[in-house]
């Protein structure tokens, strides 16, 4: 069970007091997070093992800036975000590539249903082809798709915490979340052809 905010915010102050030690306690219900963020990014599983250790022994280093204006997982996953960046910018040998694009205001587009996609039963993940295929479909999506996809979708942060994370508006969040699950859809409707949705499942979520 993930910590409340007051909890958090008490483990927070006695580390930054001197109280080290309880630092793990602070970091380790997001472990998983912080790869799984460093992995939408580089694309290969040792760097992003290693991107998350560092993620963790930055946030250490800067936990007393935390003041508490949004809330700790958020500003976790920005750490692990520029690193990520950091490691991508390392890797190609280059400036950053803007990730900035023409989409538009908020309301300027209308998501599709995407029931048979969306809705899919927990049987139908536990099938291997179908887990396989996921795993690939994520991975090859653009950049800038896959890092909301993961936020939002997998880490099931808020439209506002994966605004605030990535640093876009909101109304961007929703559009390159709508083209992520587009893409996927694409992907995966082979797998899904014969399996009847019964209930709300892994990507049963709005917007």
């Amino acid at each position: 069970m993930r910590m409340t905010g007051t909890d958090e915010a008490g483990l927070i102050a006695r580390i930054v007091a001197g109280e080290k030690e309880v630092f793990h306690e602070l970091i380790r219900p997001y472990e998983r997070m912080v790869y799984l963020t460093l992995f939408a990014i580089v694309k290969n599983e040792t760097e992003a093992e290693d991107g998350a250790q560092e993620a963790v022994i930055s946030a250490y280093r800067h936990l007393s800036s935390f003041r508490g204006d949004a809330k700790f997982s958020t500003w976790l996953t920005t750490i692990a975000i520029n690193e990520g960046r950091k490691r991508l910018r390392k890797a190609k040998g280059a400036a950053e590539n803007s990730i900035e694009e023409e989409e538009g205001h908020e309301g300027a587009y209308t998501p599709t249903p995407l029931t048979d996609w969306r809705e899919i039963p927990l049987e139908a993940l536990e099938r291997k082809e179908l887990r396989d295929a996921l795993r690939v479909a994520v991975a090859e999506l653009p950049d800038i798709y896959r890092q909301v996809f993961v936020l939002r979708d997998l880490q099931e942060q808020t439209i506002e915490e994966t605004a605030q994370a990535l640093g876009i508006n909101p109304g961007a969040v929703k559009v390159r979340l709508h083209r992520a699950r587009m893409m996927l859809q694409k992907r995966l409707v082979p797998f899904l052809k014969t399996t009847a949705p019964a209930r709300r499942g892994f990507f049963g979520r709005a917007l």
